[in-house]
């Protein structure tokens, strides 16, 4: 949905996504990398953090990104069938995922395991086709990847695939624990064995096209990290990936989604009311209420009751949720004003407007702002500015 279809007005609940913010977050951070070389890939998995994932997917392209990246095929591949034709990166496989048409679609795939190398190079046999794989190493964060000691076995078999015509192996990487935090000691220790896992592959013969291990923190603080590509995914979004590092703005970035709603309903109620299940909040005084049409079904963190801010109306102070959050609902006490039905609550956006952030409802819910973004639902309709 884009802002010409529906009017911002008259939409239950929308987030909108400024894709001018998002093309110059993709420029801001192609030119902290630039210099040493390294080019860039704009993560787009889980539905671009939940901006949307094609329309994403297309301003970062038109403002310079290199290559996009995705966790599942099926996210890449609905990227091939929207029509982008280039360099495209896929990590996250599991046991008869469709290897046969990433191969057709021409995806870069990642390969952790000799399972995961023996299913990919039957797909290659049955398509006629070679593969374009990467090896991921496991240099310490201990989830996806090879562990060192498994490296030469499975860097000699991708290499014997590859000189059967089965594969190319284009890339070699890995991905950091703690990048975002500074002078973690992990930071250091997991580049070391990078460096030393792809310095085995390469004396074995493998010459990737490219070599990556910084995510977003490490591009925006970490160059000795970039070396060919760094894979820039909270930060595409105008999103600072931890407090420890700065805030959007002092990182050059603008966040991308605003989040808000028309309130439904505002009403006198007297002191001593209950709010919401549970009645956890009582009115202390005579007051109004105003009910907010999102709930935790829209993606709204339960955990954000009687905490998550809210700005009504454009003026005026900050609103805090009133009790419970329900699935579809929340109420928030606005101290005696009143607005007119179909004012806007703004959750979160850029925050210079005096709304508040999306770190702002990251901290009111105890996790972390890549979570809010990422769990607002579909039923929430995105609205893209700036097209």
């Amino acid at each position: 949905m884009t802002a010409d279809h529906q009017s911002s007005r008259h939409v239950r609940a929308r987030a909108e996504i400024d894709l001018d913010a998002l093309r110059a977050n993709v420029r801001t951070l192609r030119a902290r990398v630039a210099p040493g070389g390294a080019r860039l890939m704009a993560v787009v998995k889980s539905d671009a953090y939940g901006h949307g994932m094609v329309p994403v997917a297309r301003a970062a392209r038109a403002a310079g990104a290199d290559w996009l990246g995705t966790a599942t095929p099926h996210e890449a591949l609905a990227l091939r069938a929207a029509g982008d034709e280039g360099p495209l990166m896929c990590w996250l496989w599991t046991p008869g995922d469709p290897w046969d048409a990433g191969i057709e679609a021409g995806l870069d795939m990642a390969v952790s395991a000799p399972w995961a190398l023996a299913e990919v190079t039957a797909a290659a046999r049955r398509t006629g086709r070679a593969a374009r794989i990467q090896l991921k190493a496991d240099t310490g964060l201990g989830r996806n990847g090879c562990q060192p000691a498994d490296w030469p076995e499975l860097v000699g078999a991708a290499l014997a695939a590859q000189a059967a015509g089965e594969v190319l192996v284009t890339g070699l990487w890995s991905h950091f624990a703690c990048a975002d935090e500074p002078g973690h000691p992990s930071i250091a220790a997991q580049l070391d064995v990078f460096r030393e896992m792809v310095a085995y592959a390469e004396k074995a013969g493998v010459e990737p096209e490219v070599r990556h291990i910084a995510n977003s923190a490490a591009a925006l603080t970490l160059p000795e990290a970039h070396f060919d590509l760094v894979r820039a995914g909270i930060a595409t979004y105008g999103i600072a990936p931890s407090p420890e590092l700065g805030t959007a703005a002092e990182l050059g970035l603008r966040p991308v989604m605003t989040l808000s709603a028309s309130v439904a309903l505002v009403k006198r109620v007297p002191e001593g009311h209950g709010v919401s299940y549970g009645h956890t909040y009582h009115t202390d005084r005579e007051t109004t209420l105003g009910l907010v049409p999102l709930g935790y079904a829209d993606g709204i963190p339960r955990h954000a009751s009687g905490r998550g801010p809210v700005r009504v109306g454009g003026t005026g102070p900050w609103r805090r949720v009133a009790g419970r959050v329900a699935m579809d609902q929340f109420v928030v006490d606005l101290g005696g004003d009143t607005v007119p039905p179909g004012a806007r609550a703004v959750l979160f956006g850029p925050g210079d407007g005096g709304e508040p952030t999306v770190e702002d409802w990251a901290e009111a819910s105890d996790t972390i702002a890549y979570e809010i973004v990422t769990r607002i639902s579909g039923r929430v309709p995105r609205v893209y500015l700036n097209e």
